[in-house]
């Protein structure tokens, strides 16, 4: 366990994809520093940060699944979902409101891990039943309408406000949790056994690891993401918004993708991951600044095709990247 363990940090420190999205992110910054006038402003860089916040969120709890292996269709639906619960409990304060939602975001990771590990279904077939599950719920208890917040309690504080004047509240909370997360990945047996399961999971039942543990885990983990994401979408816009979500979960698999992480699973980093989410929402800052200046007039249609042609040669260069990864990590 130790030497494969060892061997596969150190397949990841050299994944070039997981260095190259870095280089990237630090490219596009610098482009739009040289170009735009108002891109470091600091409307800017909150409102970025304060909307990107959902995403890079959902984006790691994507990770963790995709490292063993596995895929997670629920999240937008379950970030929609728990969105309108928020809004419903938002009289109560952030205080109720944030940790009931992020529960309801678990529960439904819950239901997914019992379906995989105890049920045997395929993690695809799981979490689409668990996706749609989540949206007519969402529909049902809010009437198919947006569900507005309190706007007397603090609940907003977290979506509309700055800790101390310099970072949005949403970021700052998103942050907390990725570190926490890259802690328990990096430096805990639990993180070391979620990536030997995506080496395989036939050896490391052999190995004699908690698989069932470790997959219980990264669908909690999951599910309470999007649980976060959901409270950032109420606090942040007004509302619950139970029409939301529609493909925040091909958004997080092109943010893991990006990073470097295998959809096969077993290589991946959650800084990457995180990388990833910014890099995708940095093109379309950058593409919207673009448009603004009128050189190009690209519409949020075009948009979404350029991120799909984006997203489609970074799997061409992971499809030839892969192979010899899965072998260093296995050598």
């Amino acid at each position: 366990m130790d030497a494969y363990t060892v061997d596969l940090r150190r397949t990841i420190s050299k994944n070039p994809q997981s260095i190259a999205v870095w280089v990237a992110l630090f490219a596009l910054i610098v482009f739009g520093l040289l170009r735009y006038e108002n891109f470091s402003g600091a409307y800017n860089i909150t409102s970025f940060l304060n909307y990107n916040s959902m995403f890079i969120v959902i984006a790691v709890g994507m990770c963790f699944v995709i490292l063993t292996g596995g895929i997670d269709l629920s999240v937008g639906s379950v970030a929609a979902f728990t969105s309108v619960i928020a809004a419903y409990l938002s009289p109560y304060g952030l205080e109720v409101a944030l940790p009931l939602a992020v529960l309801a975001g678990i529960g439904f990771g819950a239901i997914n891990a019992v379906c995989i590990i105890l049920l045997r279904i395929p993690p695809f077939i799981a979490t689409l039943a668990t996706m749609l599950g989540a949206k007519g719920g969402a529909l049902v208890i809010s009437g198919a309408s947006t569900i507005s917040v309190d706007w007397g309690s603090n609940f907003t504080k977290m979506g509309m406000e700055k800790a101390m004047g310099v970072l949005p509240w949403s970021i700052v909370l998103v942050m907390a949790v990725n570190i926490a997360l890259w802690v328990v990945m990096e430096h805990t047996p639990l993180g070391r056994t979620v990536l030997a399961i995506g080496g395989g999971e036939d050896a490391s039942t052999l190995m004699g690891l908690k698989v069932a543990r470790a997959t219980a885990f990264v669908y909690l983990v999951s599910g309470g993401c999007a649980g976060l994401a959901g409270v950032i979408l109420a606090s942040g816009f007004g509302a619950g918004q139970p029409l939301e979500g529609i493909g925040w979960e091909l958004s997080a698999i092109a943010s893991v993708v990006v990073g470097g992480t295998l959809l096969t699973g077993g290589l991946g980093s959650v800084p990457a991951t995180v990388a990833g989410a910014l890099l995708l929402g940095l093109v379309f800052n950058l593409l919207n600044f673009e448009n603004g200046r009128g050189t190009i007039s690209f519409s949020a249609d075009w948009q979404m095709v350029d991120r799909g042609a984006f997203l489609f040669a970074v799997i061409l260069f992971q499809t030839r990247f892969s192979a010899g990864a899965k072998l260093g990590v296995r050598s």
